[in-house]
């Protein structure tokens, strides 16, 4: 029996054309840390009509896909790299430039602004716990899932694997919640008319981030993680 679209998963819906994630940020529909819900049910959540976001992705789909990662192909050991290279390489060269110009921006603009204190207090907390989230897959989880893949095994039974990966995506939940205060607090990123340049500058690469974060956990969440467990059956 052909499965409606709309039954379908937003992070499976994602997972099969990776370009359909911008149709899902334009309208804050979920699709990593939420992407194990219906179609029907985001868009429900969303208080959207399910058969215009279905004509929105099949027209998405008739033009998309240069360039875009399908994260699906790749063999474990690759999209771990993918991931590194990517995601964490991305916010290894990010977080310290965010770093300054959240301090800088809240110094200087937050008695005119006052939010801008509250973005720090929450970019402080996000950064520190992504430079953890990092190392941990980096040193010890990610080599242990190339291993699935090579002659020397993974060393570790599906149980212990699926309690790695609850923690893992109870961080991404930590990191989401992060994400979603930041864009409350920045009016959706868009800076007042009088900001300047740097305000608007940290406001941008806000969004940068959040974008970059919502594919990087939906990589691990909806793919690396379920490929995982199901070579280890």
């Amino acid at each position: 029996m052909t499965v409606s679209p709309i039954e379908v998963t937003v992070g499976e819906l994602v997972r099969a054309v990776p370009a359909r994630a911008r149709v899902f940020e334009k309208l804050r529909i979920d699709y990593c840390c939420g992407g194990k819900i219906p179609l029907a049910e985001a868009c429900r959540d969303r208080g959207l009509d399910p058969a215009t976001v279905l004509v929105m992705l099949e027209a998405l789909d008739e033009a998309a896909g240069a360039g875009a990662v399908d994260a699906d192909a790749l063999s474990i050991a690759a999209l771990c790299d993918h991931i590194e290279t990517t995601h964490h390489g991305y916010l290894r060269q990010e977080l310290p430039r965010l770093d300054f110009l959240t301090r800088k921006v809240a110094a200087v603009h937050g008695a005119d602004e006052s939010r801008l204190l509250e973005v720090r207090e929450v970019f402080e907390g996000f950064s520190g716990e992504m430079v953890h989230h990092m190392h941990e897959e980096e040193q010890v989880v990610f080599p242990r899932l190339r291993a699935i893949e090579s002659d020397e095994g993974a060393g570790v039974t599906p149980d212990e694997l699926r309690g790695i990966f609850v923690q893992l995506e109870a961080e991404h939940d930590g990191a989401g919640d992060a994400l979603a205060r930041f864009r409350e607090l920045t009016d959706g990123f868009t800076p007042p008319d009088w900001a300047c340049n740097t305000f608007r500058a940290l406001y941008d690469s806000l969004g940068q981030l959040e974008s970059d974060m919502h594919q990087h956990v939906h990589k691990e969440n909806n793919v690396l993680f379920p490929r995982a467990l199901a070579a280890l059956g």
